[in-house]
């Protein structure tokens, strides 16, 4: 097809490139790995293409708005011009996240669209296009001055030369896929992770939705493509001043390069000056929910007081950070009459407060959207910062999406003000790297929380929802469960057991990233084992660094973080089927380490003998690696700490452990 191409470049200098001037070479990334031109195409439609490593990776994509009145914004008579290209080369230094360092670095150009003259309505579209050396990603504004005009639909595609695998984030259920693209006749919200050959994985989302409904896809069988179905603008407004949400292409040689992408959150301002965050700390909490009619010894957990204190008690001595209350505590959670201030056991949970604070362990306050909305949401937020609460789970936000994203940001703006965490649960807007302007956002249910899923949730749904739901941001999904006895047990909630091992639920503490690790058993089951409790524990956050060895989506995954306290750890965890990995320990600093390796047992299988287990200890260095053994539906787990040089000494045998 004829098209007049326009490739915007970085040779510009002070001036502006119109249409009238193809250049001779794309608008590339800072490494020279993707490149990116836009043209127009003979039917007047303003189109991009990505290209990566020299091969065509999208190709007549198209951009922009149509009017309601059925013009497009823009439309083939409109004269485009670029500005000079901008690189920028820094680091952004979370305050948690997962690693401390994060390079910043990519090329940015400001794309013009201008109407000619004697043209009504919006006469001018701006578009800025940033090329990261991991992804692409563009937005639109309507600059100040124009008027407010109705907008039919973003025309934004996303069109592959071939016929991409999907996996779909799919809310509270397992994720949709894989499916070829191309079969895919039916509206997904974002985001998705798509596997385009054996060398390139790409995920599409967002980052940075200030206004506006939250990202939908829209796809026509027969199609390899797929387009932006939310509504445009604000309300189906284009207004002046208007800045869409960034548009994202992630684009790795691999699904972990995926995982430990930093680009949605380098897509999101810092947070404002006047703003002190210091106060936010990440860790791993106990919870009370799912305790609730566990019995130990003669002792009936309960969502109450006695409860709350063992669980506190418990915290303290081994250096987890925070205990959650979930519903209930405040009056049912769905009656409008429930106060969440003073309602049913508030008293309790005031001298709940105290006692966890003098003893180190922030606690933190489940609110309901009932409660949240029938009390004055500033009142409530205020009189838990007040009360010395650490943070709020919120729950079950009603509301159209656009609603809820708006609601969202002011619950989170209150939260920061009067210092508390925030974890949004119940189908809640996605991720889209809020956490970089608001550390206090530590976490969301961007997934079925997995002692909720028992109808979806297998070892396969972990593997793929890792290189999907978390590639978008924290998640919270529960991880942790230790009492995995076959049969009901006398929970009341929820009494029947996960489908995983002991080992791998471990490993699937630290292999989610969530800045709030929320563990959901009893203590005495910890304490029942103690190799995989250790490793719990040493899960200091904020991480140091964190890489994403190996893995397929749907088939495993290996996981490295380095805590706080400069231990490695490890999780490895897989789908339904036994396999042995190799693991290289290449990531390690310079010197011997102890290695303490917790492997699923003999005969150890996620549906039938999930608490069987065995660790081994050894000494390794960076030019070693580690073989494990993982059993259907299981894990392995590995911790490995420096040891000074006087201090080495030999390796200990491997023992089974029931």
């Amino acid at each position: 097809m004829k098209k007049k191409l326009l490739y915007a470049i970085a040779l510009v200098g002070a001036g502006l490139l119109s249409c009238g001037r193809p250049a001779t070479e794309g608008w590339t990334s800072p490494d020279g790995t993707l490149s990116v031109a836009l043209f127009c195409a003979d039917g007047g439609e303003w189109m991009y293409r990505l290209e990566r490593e020299g091969n065509v990776l999208m190709d007549s994509s198209r951009m922009g708005y149509c009017l309601a009145d059925g013009r497009t914004l823009p439309a083939a008579d409109w004269k485009m011009t670029v500005g000079p290209a901008a690189s920028v080369d820094t680091v952004w230094r979370p305050l948690w996240g997962k690693r401390s360092v994060v390079a910043d670095r990519y090329k940015e150009w400001s794309v013009c669209w201008q109407s000619p003259d004697g043209q009504e309505g919006i006469r001018e579209l701006w578009m800025d296009v940033r090329l990261y050396e991991d992804g692409l990603a563009f937005r639109y504004r309507i600059p100040e001055g124009q008027p407010a005009q109705r907008a039919e639909k973003e025309l934004t595609q996303f069109r592959f030369v071939n016929d991409p695998t999907g996996w779909f984030y799919n809310g509270e259920h397992a994720n949709y896929g894989p499916v070829r693209l191309s079969e895919v006749d039916t509206l997904r919200p974002a985001n998705v992770t798509l596997q385009v050959d054996g060398q390139v994985f790409v995920n599409l989302h967002e980052a940075c939705l200030a206004v506006g409904d939250p990202l939908v896809f829209a796809s026509r069988k027969g199609e390899s493509s797929l387009s932006v179905a939310s509504s445009a603008g604000v309300g189906g407004e284009l207004q002046p001043g208007y800045a869409s949400a960034w548009r994202t292409v992630m684009v790795a040689d691999r699904p972990g390069g995926l995982v430990d992408s930093h680009l949605l959150e380098l897509l999101n301002p810092d947070p404002a000056p006047d703003r002190d965050f210091s106060w936010v700390k990440p860790g791993t909490a106990v919870w009370d929910w799912r305790i609730n009619g566990a019995r130990w010894e003669g002792f009936t957990y309960t969502m109450s007081y006695p409860s709350w204190i063992r669980m506190v008690d418990f915290a303290a001595a081994h250096g987890i950070r925070y205990l959650v209350l979930d519903a209930n505590w405040y009056g049912p959670e769905f009656e409008k009459d429930s106060d969440p201030v003073k309602g049913d056991k508030a008293d309790d949970v005031r001298r709940l407060l105290a006692y966890a604070n003098g003893k180190g362990v922030g606690v933190w306050l489940y609110l309901n959207d009932v409660g949240g909305r029938k009390f004055p949401i500033e009142e409530t937020l205020r009189q838990y910062g007040e009360w010395g609460a650490a943070g709020v789970k919120y729950g079950f936000m009603a509301g159209t999406p656009e609603e809820k994203n708006l609601w969202t940001q002011q619950i989170t703006r209150l939260c920061a003000d009067n210092h508390l965490l925030v974890d949004f649960h119940d189908g809640p807007v996605h991720p889209y790297g809020q956490s970089r302007t608001w550390p206090n956002a530590v976490t969301r249910e961007y997934c079925h929380a997995q002692l909720d899923a028992h109808r979806v949730f297998t070892p396969s749904t972990f593997c793929t929802s890792v290189f999907v739901n978390m590639v978008a941001g924290p998640i919270d999904m529960n991880n942790g469960m230790f009492d995995l006895r076959q049969g009901p047990t006398t929970r009341v909630d929820e009494n029947t057991p996960v489908p995983s091992t002991l080992v791998s639920e471990a490993a699937r503490t630290l292999i989610v990233y969530s800045g709030a690790t929320i563990l959901p058993d009893i203590p005495e089951y910890y304490q029942k084992y103690p190799a995989l409790l250790d490793f719990l524990t040493v899960e200091q956050m904020p991480w140091k660094e964190s890489r994403t060895l190996s893995g397929q989506i749907g088939e495993y995954i290996v996981m490295m973080r380095q805590s706080a306290q400069d231990v490695y750890l490890v999780g490895a965890a897989t789908n339904e089927s036994a396999r042995t990995l190799t693991i290289p320990l290449s990531f390690l600093a310079d010197g011997t380490y102890e290695a303490v390796v917790v492997e699923d047992g003999e005969e150890a299988h996620y549906l039938t003998n999930r608490e069987t287990w065995k660790v081994s200890t050894t000494q390794v260095t960076r030019a070693d690696s580690v073989c494990v053994h993982l059993a259907p539906g299981g894990g392995a787990c590995l911790k490995l700490k420096l040891i000074p040089p006087s201090a080495h000494r030999p390796c200990q045998e491997p023992s089974a452990q029931e």
